[in-house]
C-alpha cells in the first residue's frame, strides 16, 4: 500500500490526518481534539484536492475555495497549503529545496486522494 491516508495519535489524546507515501508523511494536519475531525478532514481532502486550483503566493497569485498554496518559507524554501473554501489551512508539507519537489506532491494528492485508502492507527 505505497500511498494513504493515515490517522494517528498526537499529544494529549489528540488525532492527526496525514497523506503518505510509503513510511514517507506528504502533508499532515493540525491536531485534532476528535478522531472525527481527523476523518472529516481526510473526507474533504479525498472530495476536493482532484479538482483544486494551485496558485503560487510567492508570485503574489491568490485564490478562492479549495486550493493549493505554494508558499515561500522564511529560508527561501517552498512548502504547499491545502485550503478549505473557508481559508483555514488543512493540511501542509514541509518545506521543499524545490518548488518542482513541491508541486510534485500536489499533483501526488491530487491524483490519487479519491482513491488512497485510510488506515486508522490511533
Amino acid at each position: 500500500m505505497p500511498h494513504s491516508f493515515k490517522i494517528t495519535s498526537a499529544k494529549g489524546g489528540q488525532f492527526v490526518a496525514k497523506y503518505v507515501y510509503n513510511a514517507e508523511t506528504i502533508f499532515w494536519s493540525e491536531n485534532y481534539a476528535g478522531k472525527d475531525s481527523a476523518k472529516n478532514a481526510i473526507a474533504s481532502l479525498k472530495k476536493n484536492a482532484p479538482g483544486a486550483s494551485v496558485v503560487d503566493t510567492a508570485k503574489g497569485e491568490t485564490g478562492k475555495g479549495y486550493r493549493f498554496e505554494l508558499a515561500a518559507s522564511k529560508d527561501g524554501q517552498t512548502f504547499v497549503r491545502f485550503v478549505a473554501a473557508n481559508g483555514e489551512t488543512m493540511v501542509r508539507t514541509e518545506t521543499y529545496k524545490s518548488k518542482s519537489s513541491a508541486k510534485n506532491a500536489i499533483e501526488s494528492l491530487k491524483k490519487r486522494a479519491a482513491e488512497t485508502p485510510v488506515v486508522d492507527e490511533a
